[in-house]
């Protein structure tokens, strides 16, 4: 359990760090990129991620899994929410 910790911590600061080059970069990129956690249609596909992929680890691999899940719909917010809105 504590690699994956590790392993989930190194990923996590890795997109804070590329965030935070972004907003260097660019003023107002970082809250752009960050937008998915005020978008619904985002955060319920990241939850139903979630969920489907933490039944499928904890049945195959336990505890360990569930960082990963988690991991993964957060990603799949972060993608679904990071666009433009339409126009």
């Amino acid at each position: 359990m504590g690699a994956t910790l590790l392993a989930m911590a190194v990923v996590i600061a890795a997109l804070v760090i590329r965030t935070a080059v972004a907003e260097l970069r660019d003023p107002g990129a970082g809250r752009r990129q960050w937008r998915f956690l005020r978008d619904p249609r985002a955060l319920a596909a990241g939850a139903c991620v979630t969920l489907v992929l933490a039944l499928a680890g904890w049945r195959s691999g336990g505890l360990p899994a569930l960082p990963w899940a988690v991991l993964a719909g957060a990603l799949v917010s972060f993608t679904i929410g990071g666009r433009e809105p339409p126009d």
